[in-house]
């Protein structure tokens, strides 16, 4: 097994040597905002379908590919008036923008699983130079193995993909450390497919339209299988106190007592912050991530605001599998 290069992002030529690559068909895990994400050119099968093969994903699940902004993006999907303001509003950014792909787009089937619709988005920092200089887009999902914990920095990639890919750019730790929301845009209405970053309410307020939910049982975007982002261990949610020996993943003031139950405790926000829980999150679920850990418990999280994010990758880590 070759090891994966390690490329510190903090040059032109940095990016020049990612971008080259992207465009030799390689597969580089890149830094974003939210979490890192496993890139390769998505017009190159071959390369995409390296993406499903070093992650262990399933065919049906598609992918989103990242731009470097409007303009690119009409390259490849319709985009209405809907779109086009929350573009203007929230790109570059955490928002990803499920839209109907364009006749004769390049973008290869395999990213689209068999779907009509592309999944967009525009990422801030390093990751716009390198789609400048590749010019088209790339598809990356999170650069872990699928199902496991999203990595927030260079180490959590390399945790489960060291050897599977060809190079990791490491651009430091991810800002907000939670994926993207991923939105339907309609005429009259917003459909929510997976929440996240941006809210509903900032999403009402930009497009001066109604966020509904998603009711489809059809995988329609990414990050809509039940049980993702697991770690190893079984995680039990609401637990208002750890039992003896659980790894506990706390939020808010902890009691002593139960803080001398548990064998770890991780705090995602000892004050209550839900945006400083939501930069936490993975790496509370990486630090547990363990085959000698078999049971972790989560505090309760409102669910307002960047709390319903929260909650909907609790619950995917903590469904059967």
């Amino acid at each position: 097994m070759i090891p994966t290069k390690r490329i510190q992002l903090n040059s032109a030529a940095a990016e020049e040597e990612v971008a080259s690559r992207l465009a030799r068909g390689e597969l580089v895990a890149v830094p974003t905002e939210t979490v890192y994400g496993l890139a390769a050119d998505a017009a190159n099968g071959a390369a995409v379908a390296r993406i499903f093969e070093a992650k262990g994903r399933p065919r049906f699940n598609p992918l989103i590919l990242h731009v470097v902004g409007c303009a690119m993006a009409e390259r490849y999907a319709r985009i209405d008036d809907v779109a086009a303001r929350l573009m203007e509003r929230f790109w570059p950014g955490p928002l990803t923008l499920v839209l109907p792909v364009v006749e004769g787009s390049n973008i290869h089937p395999l990213a689209l699983a068999g779907l009509d619709t592309v999944a967009l988005r525009a990422p801030r920092g390093a990751l716009q130079h390198i789609l400048a200089l590749l010019d088209r887009p790339v598809a990356a999902p999170s650069a872990n193995a699928s199902g496991r914990v999203s990595p927030t920095t260079a180490d959590h990639v390399l945790r489960t993909l060291n050897g599977r890919i060809d190079a990791v750019a490491d651009g430091g730790p991810a800002v907000f450390g939670l994926e993207s929301t991923i939105v339907r845009p309609l005429a009259d209405r917003i459909v929510l497919l997976r929440p996240g970053s941006v809210t509903p309410a900032e999403l009402e307020e930009a497009a001066d339209l109604p966020v509904v939910r998603n009711t489809d049982a059809a995988i329609t975007a990414p990050g809509q299988l039940a049980s993702h982002y697991a770690p190893h261990g079984r995680v039990r949610l609401n637990a208002e106190e750890p039992k003896d020996g659980e790894h506990f993943i706390a939020f808010g003031p902890l009691a002593q007592p139960a803080s001398s139950r548990a064998a770890a405790i991780f705090q995602l926000s000892e004050t209550g912050d839900l945006r400083e829980a939501a930069a936490r999150l993975f790496t509370a679920l990486s630090s547990f991530d363990a085959p000698e850990i078999e049971r972790i418990a989560v505090a309760p999280i409102p669910s307002e605001g960047l709390g319903e994010a929260i909650n909907d990758r609790l619950a995917r880590a903590a469904a059967e599998r």
